[in-house]
């Protein structure tokens, strides 16, 4: 089936990039890392010319039958250094497939797909018209294939005829997945415009939003500051009765973080905690370091006193946001607060013993010239707190500004070995 350059209602071009991103060509699959590593390995080392040979020599038909992680294992490994030889593991793998008259369209979609992997659109294609010779009729799970390894190959009309072609047809009309392969594309060119409307297409063609779709067009609406649109969509998607998930979460809250409207972001903290939700550590990250990096300490503290009074159970939660605040205090040289909030952390079990934040907590101590306080502040901390090779280092040269070398002497015994 040829191909035709036709123009589209949906071409949109950032007029600062034009090319288009695999939405998953740096992915590989954790659960994979380990079953073919020997394979991996070989393949690395050996010629081109070997390649296939050797997978015949490594059962084919064992191969064949694996599950498509360990593929794109194969092909992720070795399309960063040899896209070559990634190339010649997919011919190698389309031989077996129409050796052995292979029928299965899944197959065939997958195969194309990691053509993409590689953004080689013609052994796609190629897989494609081999599918067709084996009598194997098309269907839109194919072509959404073939459109999304168009996108990752930066071969936008391509794409676009390809959408044109599942219009006109009868047996393979775009389905969702078809306007997801666009919504998603365009999304990682960071082209919030096109993104949306290929949504909109989307939604008018009958098909709901998904989570993932509403993942996409709020980060790329963050990416282009169109705060507006982040929120515009998260309000869309609870609306219809879709809950955020993690990644949703923490696009939202870098949005209101980066409009500094922290009303909003206690507002969302509460609603989440009303709703049962517990905030988990990447979104304490989050939230932490936004708030610490405007030193916003009071914020801090509310979101302290938010996260017991809901009975947050993680520790590791409510020790991040410990930590956020008396950094955040570090910051601004506060040493009373300081000391108020590693009694507290301390007192409630949290032990301080992020190297970097003590460190930060020492700098403090050195700016204010208040070296009896930072002898009670080690010795404080002692218990949850070995110090490191960086922190005497800190320590001897503060003391050396200082001027005080019996302090020095004091740090360099400590160091010594006994």
């Amino acid at each position: 089936m040829a191909i035709r350059v036709l123009s589209s209602r949906f071409l949109i071009i950032n007029p600062k990039s034009n090319r288009f991103l695999c939405t998953d060509a740096t992915s590989s699959s954790s659960s994979s890392t380990t079953v073919l590593p020997p394979l991996v390995k070989r393949l690395l080392q050996i010629p081109e010319w070997k390649i296939k040979t050797t997978l015949d020599s490594d059962s084919h038909e064992s191969l064949l039958e694996s599950g498509e992680s360990i593929w794109d294992t194969v092909i992720v490994s070795l399309s960063s250094s040899s896209p070559d030889k990634a190339r010649l593991v997919l011919e190698w793998r389309l031989e077996k497939m129409l050796k052995t008259k292979e029928r299965d369209h899944e197959r065939y979609s997958n195969l194309i797909s990691l053509c993409g992997r590689i953004q080689n659109v013609p052994l796609a294609m190629q897989v494609f018209s081999s599918m067709e010779a084996q009598g194997v009729r098309p269907v839109a799970l194919v072509f959404n294939s073939l459109i999304h390894t168009c996108l990752c190959s930066n071969n936008a009309l391509a794409a676009f005829s390809l959408f044109e072609l599942m219009e006109n047809s009868h047996s393979f009309k775009p389905n969702a997945e078809t306007y997801d392969a666009f919504i998603s594309g365009f999304a990682k060119l960071n082209n919030s415009d096109a993104a949306q409307r290929w949504f909109t297409a989307k939604k008018d063609a009958g098909f709901p939003g998904t989570l993932e779709n509403f993942e996409n067009l709020m980060r790329v609406c963050v990416k282009s500051r169109d705060f507006d649109g982040t929120d515009r969509f998260y309000e869309e998607m609870t609306s219809v009765g879709i809950m955020p998930n993690d990644t949703v979460l923490k696009t939202m809250f870098e949005a209101l973080c980066e409009q500094r409207n922290f009303v909003r972001v206690k507002e969302l903290v509460k609603n989440l905690l009303d709703l049962g939700y517990e905030i988990n550590i990447d979104l304490a990250k989050t939230l932490v370091g936004f708030l610490s990096s405007c030193q916003n300490e009071a914020e801090l503290e509310d979101l302290l006193v938010t996260l017991e009074e809901r009975r947050q159970t993680d520790p590791e939660v409510l020790s991040c946001v410990h930590h956020g605040i008396i950094t955040t205090y570090a910051s601004l040289d506060r040493l009373d607060d300081i000391e108020y909030s590693v009694g507290r952390m301390l007192k409630r079990g949290f032990p301080f013993k992020i190297a970097s934040d003590v460190e930060k907590v020492i700098s403090a101590y050195f700016r204010g010239e208040a070296y009896d306080r930072l002898d009670l502040f080690l010795d404080r901390i002692k218990g949850s707190y070995c110090l490191t090779r960086s922190t005497y280092d800190l320590l001897i040269a503060g003391y050396r500004r200082a001027r005080l070398p019996e302090k020095i002497d004091t740090m360099i015994k400590e160091m010594e070995p006994e």
